[in-house]
């Protein structure tokens, strides 16, 4: 398949067939996610693949993911990692200030988010679906318990991979034109979010599965209506994080 039409066909998916994905399989998954850039070649993640029943289903009921996390192909947990770089300054007598503030934390977020780009278009590349689980982050507590972390980690998102047993339609992404710039920022126009949400409302009436009486605008002050996952900052602070 064309890449451009491969990536513009995008949709997570959340009903996997049974199978589940070979080892030669997940390691080009793995090899993928490794091969996206890294800030400094700092390579500040890590990438745990949870098999284990109890575990996949203790996450499935704090991600709000029933159906398409243990009954996926593969399960994993994408890990914002300086801990490793922690070890390596600490086995130096190195001060650990500069790992432990906010643009260090930045760039561990980056390139665990690009690792996992990068594993998702090459899984859609080979017929896998995706689905990216934020959800994991409804108790950070736990997550850091079920997956014993160490300090100056962060578990940033799941991800599930497998043989998609059926899709929704494209969503439509906004215009073109609402997120391009040139020289400087440009706000939207009301016109062009009101452009917007009749697209949107227009799909969510008409798709096969789910419809639902929504657009962009509503989904996003639902969103929006109050802070979300409120237990972060105490959680990194525990990590080891100084911000």
């Amino acid at each position: 398949m064309d890449l451009l039409k491969q990536l513009l066909s995008h949709t997570s998916v959340r009903k996997f067939a049974k199978d589940k994905l070979s080892p030669r399989l997940k390691n080009q998954l793995l090899c993928a996610a490794q091969s996206g850039s890294s800030s400094n070649f700092v390579q500040a993640y890590s990438i745990i693949e949870v098999t284990d029943p109890q575990k996949l289903a203790a996450i499935e009921k704090l991600a709000n993911g029933f159906g398409y996390i243990k009954d996926a192909g593969a399960f994993y947990v994408f890990v914002a990692d300086l801990n490793k770089h922690a070890q390596i300054l600490t086995q130096h007598q190195q001060p650990l200030e500069a790992l432990k503030n906010e643009e260090s934390f930045i760039v561990s977020v980056v390139d665990t988010t690009i690792a996992a780009q990068t594993m998702a278009v090459y899984a859609e590349s080979v017929g896998l679906g995706i689905c990216y689980i934020g959800g994991i982050r409804n108790d950070l507590f736990k997550m850091a318990e079920l997956l014993e972390l160490p300090e100056y980690t962060f578990p940033l998102f799941g991800l599930s991979v497998g043989y998609p047993a059926g899709k929704n339609e494209v969503k439509p992404r906004l215009p073109v034109e609402d997120i391009q710039h040139t020289d400087s920022y440009q706000p939207l126009s009301s016109q062009q979010i009101d452009a917007y949400d009749q697209l949107m409302e227009d799909y969510y009436a008409g798709r096969t599965t789910n419809a639902a009486d929504a657009d962009w605008s509503k989904k996003m002050l639902a969103h929006f209506h109050e802070p979300r996952r409120t237990h972060t900052t105490e959680f990194l602070k525990k990590q080891g994080f100084e911000f």
